[in-house]
């Protein structure tokens, strides 16, 4: 673990353990985010000729082999059901709950077709923010908390991950009861760095563009937050990091992920995203010179305000 001090004196007194940096890099920037399933995930179940096609499979789970052999992309799922159709059935092994079963699925023919009724997906891709960069070991955190697959609401089990550049386009304002969203151009080519953990403080991988243009800020422990007023880092256009004022309505120690409560204070912010919106997620939050937490949902009867992680969660998570 990086600054791990047990420095071990004559006296052999243990000198103060850190688990994380001091000072880290401010984020604030959009990233595009794709995660590649462990296994194929099935998100939903379609009829054929009337009827579902019957099996063990739920909502959920992932399909990791088809007859003994392993499939990672929809590719290799299709190209191994396809060699047993003649059969009309396969040997299906599925991971639920972190346990592995096997069940037989049937293949229907409809149309000249042979069906499963399964809608599956292999990655799940979208947009967020990056709230931190480690200065010495590239260690970055973004969103502040799980990615959750829409379909199944559940949390997207990982094998690999990217984020990578985009650019914001446009908002959608959010609504009482409605969250509004940025939406994004996506440039799947310009890889900034992986994703291996994908857990409720946040996504965590290893950064690997330059950080020349970053600012170092210093870390704030949880009893130097104070209600007040505080700003946010994210981004409304383009890539442009811009900050907004911020209002520290509460503070929860013992919560595990919704330590802060804000209200947004910035009229411009409030003009243009109408309170806090999706995308916003891993946006950094500021307070007396120093990072305190990272913006992670919006309270939808009252977009104008939000919960927020505290940024040492966020780094106790990046480092295990």
């Amino acid at each position: 673990m990086k600054k791990l001090l047990l420095t071990i004196c004559l006296l052999f007194m243990p000198t103060l353990v850190l688990a994380y940096s001091n000072e880290i890099y401010l984020g604030g920037y959009t990233l595009g985010i794709e995660l590649d399933c462990k296994g194929i995930l099935v998100v939903g179940f379609y009829e054929i000729n009337g009827k579902y096609n019957k099996s063990d499979l739920k909502l959920g789970d992932y399909i990791t082999k088809i007859n003994n052999e392993e499939v990672n992309t929809l590719t290799e799922l299709t190209n191994e059901i396809e060699k047993y159709t003649a059969s009309r059935e396969v040997e299906v092994t599925y991971i639920r709950n972190k346990k592995e079963y096997k069940t037989i699925l049937k293949l229907v023919l409809d149309d000249g077709v042979y069906k499963t009724g399964l809608y599956v997906k292999d990655s799940i891709t979208g947009i967020g923010t990056l709230t931190y960069i480690d200065p010495e070991t590239k260690i970055y955190g973004a969103l502040g908390h799980e990615v959750i697959e829409s379909n199944t609401k559940k949390v997207v089990e990982i094998k690999t991950g990217l984020i990578f550049k985009n650019k914001i386009i446009s908002i959608n304002r959010s609504l009482v009861g409605e969250a509004g969203s940025k939406n994004a151009k996506y440039y799947f080519n310009n890889v900034y760095g992986n994703i291996y953990k994908n857990t409720n403080h946040g996504i965590f991988g290893i950064y690997e563009k330059g950080i020349d243009n970053l600012k170092l800020v210093p870390v704030a422990k949880p009893n130097e937050i104070e209600k007040g007023k505080a700003t946010l880092f994210t981004v409304l256009k383009d890539e442009k990091v811009e900050e907004f004022a911020i209002k520290i309505t509460n503070i929860n120690e013992t919560s595990d992920t919704k330590n802060i409560t804000f209200q947004i204070t910035d009229q411009k912010l409030l003009d243009e995203t109408g309170g806090v919106i999706q995308g916003m997620s891993g946006s950094p939050i500021m307070q007396n010179g120093k990072i305190i937490g990272v913006v992670t949902h919006v309270i939808v009867d009252s977009p104008t305000s939000g919960y927020g992680l505290f940024i040492t969660k966020m780094l106790e998570e990046g480092e295990k």
